[in-house]
């Protein structure tokens, strides 16, 4: 089954990820789009993507979102009706598994679907999407559950949106003399199997979509979208500091005393208001032939 995440940490990150995605991409997927779209959103989460995305597309749109977590995503219906109210949004739920948030573009209607996505394509409904759409997910699958999906993507000529891939550049500033050894253990762990049948594509998330999306005579389009993390970020920056010493620590152990100095020294740096950081991202968009 395929890795999940914490709902506290999806939360943590929504606001970098949403300045972070690149708005021309999206724009172009909303233009690319029906005047009334179904949207289908691969590792929903909390429903992060859908409050950014569904405010660029502005209109009428029906949205299913799958995640493997039940939790989760009951968590994302609560916050989505929870945000929506907040701006002065009615959220009604016509029937139990259904929200609608009316928008005064037009209402958003909201379903969810849990499913393990380490068999996607198969149990996805693509016959009744007009789009896939999927936030820092791409870079935890296998190159085969690429190729699967843009050939299921193909069949049925939708358009594929994957934001927040991970580039592999990273920087910490100032300086540490134990960077590179943590930025090794890190990348390792990027690319060990996440579940999705196969290595994680890790920083080669993009370099895959591109290749099987145009294999499949499709326009791909890609733009940089970074988390810059300035030093007034405080608390994401060091839940960033102790999520890369987690993940490096497997993979060098004999180094465990020089990850820890250095995880103590920025997180130290963090909560002083003295570590930016800037990770690496890129946005990607496949369009179908006309």
């Amino acid at each position: 089954m395929a890795e999940g995440f914490d709902g506290d940490w999806l939360d943590l990150r929504e606001l970098y990820d949403a300045v972070s995605r690149d708005v021309d991409l999206a724009q172009r997927l909303a233009e690319a789009l029906p005047a009334r779209p179904r949207i289908l959103d691969l590792g929903a989460g909390t429903g992060s993507l859908l409050r950014w995305l569904g405010q660029i597309i502005g209109r009428a749109q029906a949205w299913t979102m799958v995640d493997a977590d039940a939790e989760l995503m009951s968590r994302a219906f609560d916050t989505i009706a929870e945000r929506a109210e907040a701006v002065g949004l009615a959220a009604t739920f016509p029937g139990k598994k259904t929200l609608l948030v009316h928008a005064p573009g037009g209402a958003w209607r909201i379903e969810g679907l849990l499913a393990d996505l380490a068999e996607a394509p198969d149990m996805l409904p693509l016959d009744k999407v007009d789009a896939v759409v999927c936030s820092a997910l791409c870079d935890l699958v296998s190159r085969d559950w690429v190729e699967r999906m843009a050939e299921a993507c193909a069949e049925r000529r939708l358009p594929f949106y994957a934001a927040l891939n991970v580039t592999g550049r990273e920087r910490f500033t100032p300086r540490h003399p134990a960077d590179a050894l943590v930025a090794r253990g890190f990348r390792r762990d990027q690319r060990r199997d996440k579940g999705f049948g196969g290595a994680a594509l890790g920083p080669a998330a993009t370099g895959a979509l591109a290749e099987a999306f145009t294999a499949q005579g499709y326009t791909v389009m890609r733009a940089p979208s970074d988390w810059i993390i300035d030093r007034r970020s405080r608390g994401f920056a060091e839940a960033i500091v102790t999520g890369h010493a987690a993940a490096a620590l497997p993979w060098e152990r004999r180094q465990a005393a020089a990850i820890a100095d250095w995880a103590g020294a920025r997180r130290a740096q963090a909560m002083d208001g003295l570590l930016s950081i800037r990770i690496g991202h890129q946005d990607l968009l496949a369009l179908p032939p006309d």
